[in-house]
């Protein structure tokens, strides 16, 4: 399903294209088009030369992908849909929630990212938190905020499983981004976890139902992006695509 007008309208300004200053050069392809090619490739998992004749040629379609995701547009459309709908009231972050997945990677991983013991050799960790708290806390490159009141953004609690229990992670996130982290103790460790937060975790299961709905893009269950960076910018245009829902009700 291609992009409504509404949809697009949202999308337009981020991905306007700059024409040269003296006029020069062949005009581009209409970025409508363009990322109704790419969304086809993201929806069906296909190779990027299956796309139909409808659509602008792959060679085109790929080459905007890219452009797009290493100049950092899929990373600021992501950050401004989610703002714009908390603005609007349509999503709450006070409460973030954190867990991972894996994707097997069929072109090879990099040899520095840590892989799953317990799966193949060849796959590809993928780490999902609500926005802000792993937008913040993985793209700053200043030192994090101390005090809440100079990130007013930031979750109040972030909730995961048992594999989040650790005292380091727990005094990290509280002093230096002021987050309780909520996660109910492993096996074998003393009970140093407040029962009434942890009816919090209740609600975990909107985090694993963001896996289902990022599973219905086939281009992000298996990594066929020999680099890292396009398979991010498939994730990226995922997440926005489920955001970009709202816009519709």
């Amino acid at each position: 399903m291609d992009l409504t007008d509404v949809q697009w309208a949202v999308l337009e300004p981020t991905f306007r294209p700059r024409r040269r200053p003296d006029g020069r050069g062949r005009p581009w392809t209409d970025p409508r088009a363009v990322m109704n090619g790419v969304l086809w490739v993201l929806r069906t998992g296909a190779p990027w030369h299956d796309l139909p004749s409808r659509y602008p040629p792959y060679q085109t379609c790929h080459r905007r992908f890219q452009l797009w995701q290493r100049s950092g547009r899929l990373d600021r459309l992501l950050q401004r849909l989610a703002e714009d709908l908390r603005d609007r009231g349509k999503i709450d972050l006070s409460e973030a929630f954190v867990d991972a997945t894996f994707a097997s990677a069929k072109k090879g991983a990099l040899k520095s990212v840590q892989r799953a013991v317990a799966k193949a050799p060849r796959s590809w960790r993928s780490a999902t938190a609500t926005w802000p708290a792993l937008h913040r806390m993985s793209h700053t490159s200043s030192p994090p905020p101390s005090t809440r009141a100079s990130s007013p953004t930031l979750p109040w609690c972030l909730v995961g499983d048992r594999g989040y229990d650790s005292d380091g992670l727990d005094d990290l996130l509280m002093t230096q981004y002021g987050i309780e982290m909520i996660a109910a103790n492993r096996r074998g460790r003393a009970k140093t976890q407040d029962g009434r937060p942890l009816r919090r975790a209740k609600r975990r299961w909107k985090i694993e139902r963001l896996f289902a709905w990022l599973h219905n893009c086939r281009r992000v269950v298996t990594r066929w992006e020999r680099h890292v960076g396009n398979y991010l910018g498939m994730v990226q245009l995922a997440c926005a695509r489920i955001l970009l829902r709202a816009f519709m009700r």
